[in-house]
């Protein structure tokens, strides 16, 4: 089995960065550098912006956010890379950081610098060319959930990494910060979801289950799979919103993202990663393989569920705001709209469900 290499496309004109300040920054903080960087740009992402930098003998990866408005908290790229630089020893899925520019007088942005991780990122649908049949398929699914079940065994006491967490009360504090996250991110006609925020405001447990490191957009377009063998996971990506918290609200925002091969059209359409796939598990089944893993009750799993498609809408809604406002033209973001509030509609399916 050969994997393909994710490509880098050419850099989108509103996403374009003065490649001559960033060049010679670089030269400063990282040896051995000559040349003149070619810049592309990747084209997963829609929140930070994630560029590859080819040099004559070395390639770079450079995360910085988008332009325009910002959520609290959001975007944060500094906070990132230090996340990244404290899991490198006892995580390591986690690429390597390289330099870090809080000086916005270079591009504007803070921004950071790390390796190049060679090999297949996974986007809608997975490439004939891995030759994965069905129980290749389901080896690769189990060892994807495992990356997180070993993510979550991260000692997240450690001096560098308790700190980056709260302690008891994540659910509570989650549920507040984006309801109230919905509220701003409203557009004309957008849906309110009182209720959604209500069922879940009376249905959330009364404790956490844990506190450990987690990711928080743990997704097979943010792993990395070895180029010479598709079925190893060498990296993990896009730790913006990793932290401290409750290990099943990660395994949710996770499963948020999961469209499986009989869900519904409207909803396979938002398909990102190929959980579709003969031999993927189920939604179902990764939550009871997870709970079989761990020890951790997932009987009153539905919270999280609901919870990772409200916190998903929540994202989508931010991200259409953005389009509606203008600060970004980018026209696949242009029906996020109805997407929120397909989302929304999806939770009060859940919500009524009878098992």
């Amino acid at each position: 089995m050969t994997a393909i290499p994710d490509q880098a496309r050419a850099v989108r004109d509103e996403d374009a960065f003065d490649v001559a300040h960033v060049d010679a920054f670089l030269k400063q903080h990282i040896a051995g550098l000559e040349g003149t960087p070619a810049v592309k740009q990747f084209p997963g992402g829609a929140s930070n912006l994630t560029y590859l930098l080819h040099y004559p003998h070395r390639e770079l990866v450079l995360r910085r956010p988008p332009r325009g408005a910002k959520a609290k908290s959001a975007h944060d790229m500094m906070r990132e890379a230090r996340i990244m630089g404290a899991l490198e020893a006892s995580y390591p899925y986690v690429p390597a950081i390289l330099a870090r520019c809080d000086d916005e007088s270079v591009i504007g942005q803070d921004f950071y610098v790390m390796e190049r991780l060679n090999g297949t990122i996974l986007r809608r649908d997975l490439p004939h060319e891995l030759g994965l049949d069905r129980e290749g398929v389901r080896a690769l699914c189990i060892g994807f959930i495992d990356r997180l079940i070993e993510l979550h065994q991260v000692d997240a006491t450690q001096p560098e990494l308790k700190d980056f967490g709260k302690g008891e009360g994540y659910i509570a504090r989650q549920l507040a910060g984006w309801s109230e996250r919905w509220r701003q991110a409203a557009t004309e006609g957008s849906d309110p979801c009182d209720d959604v925020i209500a069922w879940l405001d009376a249905q959330q447990p009364a404790h956490d289950n844990g506190s450990c490191v987690i990711h928080n957009d743990f997704r097979f377009d943010n792993v990395v799979l070895a180029a010479d063998n598709p079925l190893d996971i060498v990296g993990v990506l896009d730790w913006e919103l990793a932290t401290i918290g409750d290990p099943l609200m990660d395994l949710g925002s996770s499963l948020a993202y999961w469209v499986q091969a009989d869900d519904d059209p409207v909803f396979q359409s938002f398909r990102r990663q190929p959980t579709h796939e003969a031999g993927m598990l189920t939604r179902r089944e990764v939550v009871d393989y997870y709970g079989e893993r761990t020890g951790i009750d997932v009987s009153c799993w539905r919270f999280y569920e609901v919870f990772g498609l409200f916190r998903l809408m929540v994202i989508i809604q931010q991200i259409y705001r953005r389009y509606a406002l203008g600060q970004t033209t980018n026209p696949q973001f242009a029906g996020f709209g109805d997407a929120a509030k397909y989302m929304g509609m999806r939770c009060r399916r859940l919500m009524r469900a009878k098992d």
